[in-house]
């Protein structure tokens, strides 16, 4: 048995003071009580984030797309994914355990405690099939327990080039020669998983433009449970403008109207929404995963959350591309791209309390849960694992600021400076604002120098 000892802990229905938690060997959180000796008491603790959206192998790229020619050519997401394709060309299965151990263990500095990784790079430099068709998903689960966070795998499918279209030779290491391929490769992962602790395993489609239409309907199938189902959809204007000469309609109303949603769905971006597609969605309660850094950064556009909140839309973040990594800071992205276009500043507030950070907090938690596969509303319960991201008491905004005003002053003024540390299973993976695994520093380093792409 051991405890923990808080000045508040984030609860559904807001702050309890001077808090102590015990937890069980294995991290699970045995009571919460009030603290007898609240002297020991230090920080305000946070349910972890879930990062529901990741591709690990594009953190050794991060910042690297940001020279632009300076002709009149357009630089935008598909000028972008040409670096992405030359990077995903080069990575060794070692490189990609190195990245994204180094990616994870800075998610676990900002705050993150699970991440959901939706993993495309399946096969060999050249293409072709490693004999362990699990070997580079086994390399992320490698990276993730090295470092502590917990992962959801999420093999994708990928098998065309787009709607119709053969794939392009730079596309050979995400694809599956057919629907059975991809069941094997799945199974495979499954298999693999069960050798590591916290490791789960999703269902996952690159795009409607990266799998036939007949095998997305196919694979929805397959899903049962909690079982998360994952992907890419109307992120940009020109995969509609495809979507629709190949289908006569819009990606999203394809798939709402073609696949049988639930919680368990979750699309990632959806951000251009017609009107009769956002009501679909928040019909269907399908999650939206938002990714404001990543969007922002390749310039996909705003997603329509005022419209999506006001029909009851559910929605959670990720960093996808990893340009940030800061939970808070993808709540202010989104947040505060909607204030410049409404002119309104309620962004959360408009569908309950009026509290937007709480709100925001809550989505991201809840639905975040979903991506993961796990069921679970209450933010620290008896009989589950203690994940908990740590913010300081001693620094001087926090000292200053009231209960009632200490949710909305993390979400919206806090840095990543203010956060003492992260917990999972009951164990500090930082502390001090320190994770002291110099190794995986140095693996990372190596990596880069082997690499030579941020030169």
């Amino acid at each position: 048995m051991h405890d923990f000892f808080f000045k508040g802990i984030l609860q559904s229905d807001g702050w309890h003071e001077n808090v102590a938690v015990s937890v069980n060997p294995k991290g699970v959180i045995t009571q919460i009580t009030n603290a007898q000796e609240s002297e020991k008491c230090t920080g305000f603790a946070l349910p972890g984030f879930q990062n529901a959206h990741s591709h690990a192998f594009q953190y050794a790229m991060a910042g690297l797309a940001e020279l632009h020619p300076t002709t009149m050519k357009k630089n935008d997401f598909w000028s972008w994914r040409e670096s992405m394709y030359a990077l995903a060309l080069k990575v060794q299965p070692e490189h990609i355990e190195a990245i994204a151990a180094m990616l994870y263990k800075e998610m676990l500095r900002h705050g993150y405690t699970h991440v959901a990784e939706f993993h495309y790079i399946h096969r060999d430099l050249n293409g072709s099939s490693y004999e362990n068709k699990a070997e580079l998903s086994e390399r992320i689960a490698r990276a993730a327990q090295s470092v502590g966070i917990k992962l959801t795998i999420i093999p994708i499918y990928y098998e065309q080039g787009g709607f119709g279209l053969p794939p392009q030779k730079e596309q050979r290491r995400f694809l599956s020669s057919s629907f059975e391929d991809y069941l094997e490769l799945n199974a495979a992962v499954k298999t693999m998983a069960t050798k590591y602790e916290n490791c789960e395993v999703g269902f996952g489609i690159h795009s409607m433009r990266g799998v036939a239409l007949e095998n997305i309907i196919e694979l929805a199938k397959h899903r049962t449970g909690n079982t998360p189902f994952h992907i890419h959809i109307a992120e940009q204007t020109k995969e509609i403008e495809d979507c629709i000469a190949f289908t006569g309609i819009r990606p999203t109303e394809w798939f709402a109207n073609n696949i049988e949603l639930n919680e368990n769905f979750h699309l990632v971006h959806a951000t251009h929404l017609s009107e009769n597609e956002i009501s679909l969605l928040a019909k269907s309660a399908a999650n939206v995963v938002i990714c404001p850094s990543t969007e922002g950064n390749l310039g996909d556009g705003i997603f329509p959350l005022d419209p999506y909140l006001k029909k009851g839309g559910k929605w959670s973040i990720g960093t996808d591309s990893h340009i940030g990594l800061n939970p808070f800071e993808e709540l202010r992205l989104l947040d505060y791209g909607q204030r410049l276009t409404t002119h309104s500043r309620n962004t959360f507030g408009n569908v309950s309390s009026g509290d937007n950070g709480a709100i925001a907090i809550k989505s991201a938690l809840i639905n975040g849960r979903k991506a993961m596969g796990v069921e679970n509303e209450m933010y620290f319960k008896v009989g589950s694992s203690l994940d908990a991201v740590v913010i300081t008491d001693k620094h001087p905004l926090i000292q200053m600021t009231g209960i009632k005003n200490l949710t909305n002053t993390i979400v919206y003024a806090s840095d990543s400076s203010m956060i003492e540390g992260t917990i999972v299973g009951g164990e500090w993976k930082v502390i001090n604002k320190e994770n002291n695994q110099t190794e995986i520093e140095d693996n990372f380093i190596q990596t880069m120098k082997a690499l030579s792409n941020r030169l």
